[in-house]
């Protein structure tokens, strides 16, 4: 039995006002409220913010030279210093925006596709559907990182937003899978059923109905592209494939492993992008758990996904927007 969203208020329990969450602009600040929500949007706003005014805010020029050479945190010198006496501050701060804008742009590129590729041939039937299948299988087994070396090294002019392109372009292919069995789950449950019986469009469908239920796996995904793409730019810098005229984490890391910073006590050369990068994978992740536990009403309600209503039915609550009534198991 199903009942339109408008009757929804009507017939449940003004009780359960907790469990459907506050009106309003109250609702609006519970995913904010969410401590590892919080501690993940703000730290990777300051990373944000870094990557925005970084240039502006640096001390130095991050390939200038001085005499200083080699020279240990300091009051003048933050982090440290070079064998040719560049400063190391400056250096994280200017390649912060190398490594934020590589990762976003590749997040939202990859994340795009796979939910195109991925709802698409899992809520279709025939050959559209196989056919998306069969595509994303084909980009599941070609090897991502060694793809993105060769190109990288043949573009390595384009710049950071190319790179971020390619990245995206080779890492939709696993996300998309997921999304695909999740929403062959969901294409046959009661909500998607009804608003099918009630002649809802294909589009609406899956934009209301079937993308809702998918938030916490979409944005899972986006994080672990995010950082996939943060951990492949660095590569390709560590590894000499990009260009060093851009500064960013990876580049840092490859002149102090190639001048043996670690042999020579060194540890302020590689230690504050080493740290950078576990802060921001760090700050991901606990976003992605707020997320997960914001979307999710088992992980938000300890359980309690049902309100009873006056006339004796359950609300099995979705994030769907067609409510499905259950009556209890009791003979009627």
């Amino acid at each position: 039995m199903t009942v339109p969203t408008t009757d929804l208020a009507a017939v449940a329990d003004p009780t359960a006002e907790s469990l459907l969450g506050p009106p309003g602009k109250r609702r609006r600040f519970r995913f904010i409220a969410n401590g590892k929500a919080a501690v993940g949007i703000t730290v990777l706003g300051f990373f944000i913010l870094i990557a925005i005014i970084g240039e502006w805010i640096a001390p130095f020029d991050p390939s200038a030279r001085s005499n200083d050479l080699l020279e240990s945190p300091s009051s003048k010198h933050w982090f440290g210093t070079t064998h040719l006496g560049q400063d190391i501050f400056s250096q994280v701060l200017v390649g912060t925006r190398g490594v934020m804008l590589v990762g976003l742009t590749a997040g939202v590129v990859a994340t795009l596709l796979a939910i195109l590729v991925g709802v698409t041939s899992g809520y279709l039937s025939g050959f559209a559907g196989e056919g998306l299948s069969a595509l994303s299988n084909v980009f599941l087994v070609i090897p991502a990182l060694p793809l993105i070396i060769i190109v990288g090294s043949a573009v390595s002019s384009g710049g950071d937003y190319v790179v971020a392109v390619i990245i995206g372009l080779t890492s939709w292919a696993w996300g998309a899978r997921i999304l695909r069995a999740q929403t062959l789950s969901l294409r046959r449950r009661d909500y998607v059923e009804a608003s099918r019986a009630s002649g809802e469009s294909t589009w609406r469908i899956i934009m209301f109905e079937i993308l809702p239920n998918l938030s916490a796996v979409i944005a899972s995904g986006f994080v672990g592209t995010v950082i996939f793409a943060v951990m492949s730019e660095i590569t390709l810098a560590f590894v000499g494939v990009s260009s060093f005229s851009n500064w960013n984490w990876g580049t840092i890391l490859f002149w102090a492993q190639s001048q043996q910073a670690l042999a020579q006590g060194a540890w302020w050369w590689f230690v504050p992008a080493g740290l950078a990068i576990a802060i921001l994978g760090t700050a991901l992740s606990l976003l992605n758990f707020g997320i997960d536990e914001f979307v999710s009403p088992r992980l938000r309600g300890n359980g309690k996904t049902k309100i009873k209503t006056f006339d004796g039915h359950t609300v099995r609550m979705r994030v769907g927007f067609t409510p499905v009534l259950s009556q209890k198991e009791d003979g009627r």
